[in-house]
């Protein structure tokens, strides 16, 4: 880069992958038709996201509110779910990616929870990109199952109630190994998190963008983190400080 200091890419970026079904909508095909576009997506940012040197990428893939859709798509997002596993865990494995799903897995079928322990057990031993699929996933839930647990831990003497700190109980949310979650982005236009990773987004860098979810590709996130490196991120303190700590 002629000398100039190499741009800062994030170790862990979030995608709530919205837009899939106006996507469709404009070509006059289902809902459907736009979800399974949306899977080519995912597969151009895994790839980008390993160029780039990512660590971690955490995707939005089925709300805990997304159950309140109509039936026809729920059931059509559940088969693309088995068409996925069972079609790009392989070449997911091949490079180097390790799969992981956070939510409350429960709420799926047997054969579908069965597709997603053999995935995670396949490419456990991967080290090139964490690839965290949210599935039945929120914030909100997020927070409550490692507040359950804490009490849990209390309730076993293992800590006082009062022990209880921040740390500690991020101790307990989903994704509490990897590196914090750098960079948020969120496809389809609307200015909103959708209660995707409240806790772990405290200080990420947000990333809005009007390009629907399946046109979103390896220039789309190259944009994103090009704008996350021009940021100066603060952590509470101010630009001065930033400033010195850096000379």
């Amino acid at each position: 880069m002629n000398g100039a200091e190499a741009p800062r890419v994030p170790r862990h970026i979030a995608i709530v992958m919205d837009g899939n079904g106006r996507w469709a909508k404009a070509r006059h095909r289902p809902r459907s038709f736009g979800h399974n576009a949306g899977r080519k997506a995912v597969r151009e940012v895994v790839e980008g996201c390993l160029r780039q040197g990512v660590e971690a990428l955490t995707v939005f893939a089925f709300s805990s509110e997304n159950w309140q859709r109509p039936q026809d798509e729920v059931g059509a997002l559940m088969e693309l779910f088995l068409r996925a596993l069972d079609k790009e865990v392989g070449e997911l494995h091949g490079h180097g990616v390790r799969i992981r799903f956070i939510g409350d897995l429960g709420a799926f079928d047997t054969s579908l929870r069965q597709r997603m322990t053999h995935a995670m057990a396949h490419t456990a031993g991967n080290d090139k990109l964490q690839l965290n699929v949210a599935v039945n996933y929120g914030g909100r839930w997020d927070i409550v199952q490692a507040t359950r647990k804490a009490a849990e831990s209390v309730a076993r003497g293992e800590f006082r109630a009062d022990e209880i700190d921040e740390k500690l109980l991020g101790h307990w949310m989903s994704l509490a190994e990897l590196p914090p979650l750098d960079l948020f982005i969120r496809t389809g236009g609307d200015l909103r998190i959708s209660n995707f990773l409240l806790w772990q987004a405290a200080y990420a860098e947000l990333y809005f963008t009007d390009t629907l979810w399946p046109d979103f590709d390896q220039t789309c996130l190259q944009q994103a983190i090009e704008e996350y490196a021009r940021r100066e991120r603060r952590f509470g303190r101010t630009g001065e400080q930033v400033t010195q700590a850096k000379a």
